[in-house]
């Protein structure tokens, strides 16, 4: 791939970032809880979709809630009522951490999220990525937000050659960083953004390069026709620098 199609870091990011967010506004899908800056209903929507299938959290999503409206609700309840409501959806250990999280943020915080990414990591349950998406999409923090999808995107898009492993991770993490704006709708905008290119173009199995948005400022995607696809196999040798 020659200099002028990707330029400098800097550079390639907002040029990125400007078709991305762009594409998203377009195109992004209606989710129920995109609707929301209620970080409870945030919080409850980020523990489901872990390892779910979003088609499978939004008729849960809504029950659960009607089920258990606040923070209130949820931590008086049994805990024998959290795994029924939760029942179908599995990885049950997600409801007994979130049942915990409630009665934990009802005792130590009225009831009320704390905002800062250190304290919502300090809850039960709540990692990394989980404490930046509540941030970001319930308060529209400038924090960033990295998933198994926008892992993939921000290595296929700024980092095909980035070896696996903790160095790699906070590599990743630091772009991701460096994407967010600092207004908060646009830091929503954003990091929602990332998620959905992984999830529909930039997906596990197949790189839809033809079809992506940002292919002209992606590393991996750039040199590819339109129309074109990259297989799994295809996009993890590139990614090793054997292509």
């Amino acid at each position: 791939m020659s200099p002028k199609s990707i330029p400098d870091a800097r550079t390639q990011r907002l040029r990125f970032k400007r078709r991305l967010v762009a594409w998203f506004r377009a195109h992004g899908r209606d989710l129920p809880w995109r609707r929301t800056r209620d970080p409870y209903q945030v919080l409850i929507s980020e523990v489901m979709l872990q390892q779910t299938q979003v088609s499978r959290v939004e008729g849960y999503w809504h029950r659960f809630l009607e089920r258990f409206p606040t923070m209130h609700h949820l931590a008086a309840a049994r805990p024998a009522r959290v795994r029924e409501a939760w029942a179908g959806l599995g990885y049950y250990r997600r409801a007994t951490n979130l049942h915990t999280l409630a009665r934990t943020v009802v005792t130590h915080h009225d009831g009320h999220l704390p905002q800062t990414t250190s304290e919502l990591r300090a809850l039960p349950g709540v990692g990394r990525y989980t404490a930046g998406a509540v941030a970001s999409f319930a308060w529209e923090a400038a924090e960033p937000a990295v998933d198994t999808n926008v892992a993939r995107v921000l290595r296929r898009v700024f980092h095909p050659d980035l070896p696996r492993g903790a160095a790699g991770e906070r590599q990743l993490w630091e772009t991701a960083k460096a994407l967010v704006p600092r207004r908060g709708p646009s830091a929503w905008a954003t990091n929602q953004a990332l998620m959905e290119l992984g999830a529909l173009i930039c997906t596990a199995r197949i790189a839809r390069c033809g079809e992506c948005p940002v292919r002209s400022a992606c590393r991996t995607g750039a040199d590819q026709p339109r129309g074109a696809s990259r297989s799994k196999a295809t996009v993890r040798s590139r990614s090793r620098g054997n292509t």
